[in-house]
């Protein structure tokens, strides 16, 4: 840490902890006390109001604040908030940033705000899930790799698995891509880039990829694409309809399925209709629930239910 950065946290210490003695802030950055003596001279040359006591430490002068921002309580848990869930869902740079982050919000808050919001943050929690999944932790790898190539207008070159794939269609391809943006869909990151092998704008799953390289080869992003404004083809042009018995009707409701449309109570249960690109996108999704679902239509997918329940009670 240079000189500058240092004394711009020592300030910040000092607001978040009131008094601090010369050894507590030489541990903190890992220096001499000579040298946070220097520290605390020059800040009170440059205007810096520091008090120091003898036997107790120093202390900045109440009601100096840097920066002079206001915030309420609820913008103040707002972006505390919003550091947590950078560190579930960001790679470990951004975390760590985030992690500092907090510290500098906490220290520029006013003391009634700072336990206020404080108090606010233990009636919530932010949990990640399946955090050492090893899916999980080769996602926060491929985010950060992806996110400096994006900047450096590198392709980049991986092995996909497509889950739902059709029967005439490889499980396994390997792409080569020129990504263009990360987009957080459903709490999954999905990287949106022009794809070599389908020659169009493609996405892509960060936890269907694998053995991820960074390629020499470098691209141009097209002047028509914005990230920020793209809406991607909805063509999901199979209509689904199925009826779920009571039991699981409030399930269905809150699992939160992608291609969930609609649905609708009724005496025995609910009503559900979704919209697919292929009939076995939603099936191993169906088939989880056993009887306590029927499909309505298509007879395709009925078929497809039927098939794979005869084979189940072959192996049984």
């Amino acid at each position: 840490m240079n000189k500058t950065d240092r004394l711009l946290a020592i300030i910040l210490e000092l607001q978040r902890n009131r008094v601090l003695r010369a050894e507590d802030l030489a541990a903190t950055f890992e220096t001499s006390k000579r040298t946070i003596y220097r520290d605390i001279q020059a800040l009170c040359e440059a205007g810096v109001p520091i008090v120091g006591s003898t036997g107790l430490g120093y202390s900045l002068m109440e009601g100096y604040f840097l920066p002079p921002l206001s915030f309420t309580v609820e913008e103040a848990v707002a972006l505390l908030i919003g550091t947590g869930f950078i560190e579930h869902k960001l790679d470990t740079g951004y975390g760590k940033h985030a992690q500092s982050s907090r510290s500098k919000i906490e220290a520029v808050l006013p003391d009634s705000v700072r336990k206020e919001a404080a108090r606010v943050r233990t009636t919530m929690r932010l949990l990640a899930s399946d955090k050492s999944s090893e899916n999980s932790v080769r996602e926060k790898e491929y985010v950060e790799a992806l996110r400096r190539v994006i900047l450096e207008k590198r392709k980049v070159s991986f092995k996909y698995t497509k889950v739902h794939s059709t029967a005439s269609e490889s499980r396994h391809s390997i792409r080569t891509v020129a990504p263009y943006g990360l987009v957080l869909v459903n709490g999954s990151w999905v990287l949106v880039g022009h794809c070599d092998l389908r020659q169009e704008l493609r996405h892509f799953r960060l936890t269907r990829m694998q053995e991820l390289s960074v390629l020499e080869d470098q691209f141009t992003f097209p002047s028509s694409f914005n990230l920020q404004e793209y809406a991607p083809m909805d063509d999901r042009h199979i209509t689904v309809r199925i009826q779920a018995d009571r039991g699981i009707a409030h399930k269905i409701k809150e699992c939160n399925n992608f291609y969930l449309e609609e649905f609708s109570d009724i005496i025995d249960g609910l009503h559900a209709t979704f919209r697919v690109r292929h009939i076995e996108e939603l099936l191993p999704w169906l088939l989880q629930w056993g009887a306590d679902i029927v499909v309505l239509e298509p007879d395709s997918l009925r078929n497809r239910v039927r098939e794979e329940a005869e084979k189940l009670l072959r192996r049984y």
